[in-house]
């Protein structure tokens, strides 16, 4: 499945963040956040926003780690000029 999950993995592991806690700061069930980390179900754009905004309220350093392993180092997808 998707980039979303494994990053979203990654983060919680990372800053020992738990599903219960973002699944608490979100205002959505635990069971959603569990289908997101294992890769069962891919969150949709919108969520992926939210679960930014929840991590920003947890740890700020998380949200970034979290958008930028989503996203990717935009930079090394750049040629040299």
């Amino acid at each position: 499945m998707g980039k979303a999950g494994k990053a979203l993995k990654q983060v919680l592991d990372i800053y020992g963040i738990s599903q219960n806690k973002l699944a608490v700061t979100m205002e959505t069930g635990r069971p959603n956040v569990h289908r997101w980390v294992n890769e069962i179900r891919d969150p949709v754009a919108d969520t992926v926003l939210e679960i930014r905004d929840a991590l920003k309220k947890i740890n700020p350093a998380a949200a970034e780690e979290f958008i930028k392993l989503y996203l990717g180092d935009t930079d090394d997808d750049e040629e040299p000029a």
